[in-house]
């Protein structure tokens, strides 16, 4: 064979190659066409962590890690963790096929996709390895130079035990930081802390058994605008999830105050209740 036929066949080769992970690509990650302002909390519990996140429309996902050797390994607990389940494969590699492949996260997202990493354990560890890991994807996260964003299809946001105050110092970084409705009206920019997670039971007595007592209606809806008003969104974790009437009851309240994340664990019915209501 000559040196010509040799090279289209390799050219051939690489084309098919590249359908074929495209298709991929697009089965794995079939999405439906709205995207839902919705959380997977604790996504890397799920049967398909990330792909049924996305496959309904959930505009963020949670995943906890864990510092071990040179990786981020992902899980609830030390005793969880397996070294097929690193942030890198599980979450960071396929968004980066996904995008390279369709050019978006989400289609009809206006906005980043989110991706919040709760740290588990050694904050500064944890940190380091994060921030090697997302400089290793040029153009797929969102940067901040100071005060400035540079918005990529995907925004990282820390949460749990992280270094707030070394995150803040450095003059070029990729994540931002979850805060709390203590931050609010404190002057902290909103780019270092965009968001506002807190326990709804810390907050709130009612279950989502009958009506919402008004007072309590009163004060979610003072703590979300207070938070949007300081340029902040809103997500609340720890609601009721069962039984089904009763998470669907907080969900109603969630979306009436204009919470920016509803949160679930049951992802297929939140999706399910979101057409209900759209």
């Amino acid at each position: 064979m000559s040196s010509l036929n040799v090279v289209l066949v390799c050219l051939i080769g690489a084309f098919a190659l590249a359908i074929m992970v495209g298709l991929w690509v697009h089965w794995r990650f079939r999405e439906h066409s709205n995207a839902l302002g919705a959380h997977s909390h604790n996504d890397y519990e799920q049967q398909y962590p990330l792909t049924l996140a996305l496959r309904q429309g959930f505009i963020s996902v949670e995943a906890d890690v864990w510092p071990v050797d040179d990786q981020l390994l992902v899980g609830h607990e030390e005793s969880d963790l397996h070294w097929d389940a690193s942030l890198r494969d599980s979450y960071l590699l396929p968004l980066a096929e996904l995008v390279r492949a369709r050019g978006h996260v989400l289609a009809g997202l206006r906005e980043p996709f989110q991706l919040l990493v709760d740290f588990k354990a050694n904050p500064e560890r944890t940190y380091l390895l994060l921030d090697e890991q997302l400089r290793a994807f040029p153009g797929l996260f969102t940067y901040y130079e100071r005060e400035k964003m540079r918005a990529g299809p995907v925004s990282v946001v820390v949460s749990g035990n992280y270094p707030r105050e070394l995150i803040a110092e450095q003059k070029v970084r990729f994540v931002a930081c979850d805060g709390r409705f203590a931050d609010v009206g404190t002057g902290i920019s909103a780019s270092l802390v965009p968001l506002c997670s807190e326990s709804w039971r810390d907050h709130f007595r009612w279950r989502g058994h009958g009506v919402m007592p008004s007072e309590e209606k009163r004060e979610l809806h003072r703590l979300v605008r207070l938070a949007h008003e300081d340029g902040r969104k809103v997500r609340f974790w720890g609601a009721p999830r069962w039984p089904a009437y009763a998470r669907r009851a907080v969900w109603r309240e969630l979306a009436d105050a204009h919470v920016d994340y509803l949160g679930a664990d049951n992802l297929v019915a939140l999706r399910r209740w979101g057409k209900k209501m759209n």
